[in-house]
């Protein structure tokens, strides 16, 4: 929707099966074959729970391939945009991180998320690295599309209560994204992005409920109520100054947004 829209823009999407990005020689092939002034890496292996179990497809796809990209872009002279977690901090902050507060991802996902960021800033001195947090889009599976299921099937749901972060709308970050590519300034470095607003999951899921007219009931409940395989962390919500004052961003409030995607959804 986005890129059709975005007149100043010739969009080449790169799946999978046609770029393998864990493959040097096959992303050097495709750098040959297309000219690619910006590479937005989008690829991620986000299941955050199997990442437990299956550590080399994440490692490789979250580090390693991250490697390679950047190296070719700096190779070609591509600009290089990674999206990198706000689960590479350990939660036990009680103020939104900045980008030079330490990391201390507390799941093996987070670890290979940071992997990554190290290696596209030691492979390529002038990428990009943007952290955003609890992304939600009217396209593919989100906790919002999940949330509007769960609701639809049942007349109560329970949503942990102690997690506190920032939702992202996919739409806003993919506007601002190209809203930093036009601007032409340097974007070297870490920046963080996420809707403006520190919630939790509860609230976020009460939102949702309410903004649909959905009648299902939204009952807090606590994290170990719902063990997971993955530890999360209980505040990972992210400070973005740095993005906005850099780049003169207008970000918008998280519940604003989320009003934007349930209409795309409902439409």
């Amino acid at each position: 929707m986005l890129a059709s829209t975005s007149s100043n823009f010739e969009f080449t999407f790169a799946t999978k099966e046609n770029l393998p990005i864990h493959d040097l020689v096959a992303v050097t092939e495709f750098f040959n074959q297309h000219s690619v002034d910006v590479c937005i890496n989008c690829a991620a292996y986000t299941a955050v729970d199997k990442a437990e179990t299956e550590q080399d497809i994440a490692l490789q796809i979250n580090a390693k391939a991250v490697g390679n990209l950047a190296s070719i872009c700096k190779q070609f002279g591509s600009m290089f945009i990674h999206f990198s977690t706000d689960y590479v901090f350990n939660g036990e902050g009680s103020t939104p991180y900045v980008e030079t507060d330490a990391t201390d991802p507390v799941n093996f996902y987070g670890e290979t998320k940071l992997l990554g960021e190290q290696a596209a800033l030691q492979n390529n001195g002038d990428a990009m690295v943007i952290r955003t947090s609890w992304v939600y889009s009217s396209y593919g599976k989100n906790f919002v599309k999940t949330m509007l299921r769960l609701m639809a099937e049942r007349p109560a749901i329970g949503v942990v209560n102690d997690q506190w972060g920032c939702p992202t709308y996919a739409a806003d970050l993919a506007k601002a994204v190209l809203h930093i590519i036009q601007s032409h300034a340097p974007i070297a470095g870490i920046y963080h992005y996420c809707n403006k607003g520190v919630i939790n999951w509860h609230e976020f899921a009460s939102a949702i409920a309410a903004l649909s007219n959905s009648s299902c009931t939204v009952n807090p409940i606590h994290s170990a109520s719902y063990p997971t395989p993955a530890k999360r962390p209980s505040y990972s919500a992210l400070d973005c100054t740095k993005i906005e004052q850099t780049f003169q961003l207008n970000i918008p409030m998280w519940k604003d947004s989320l009003l934007q995607c349930l209409h795309e959804i409902q439409a």
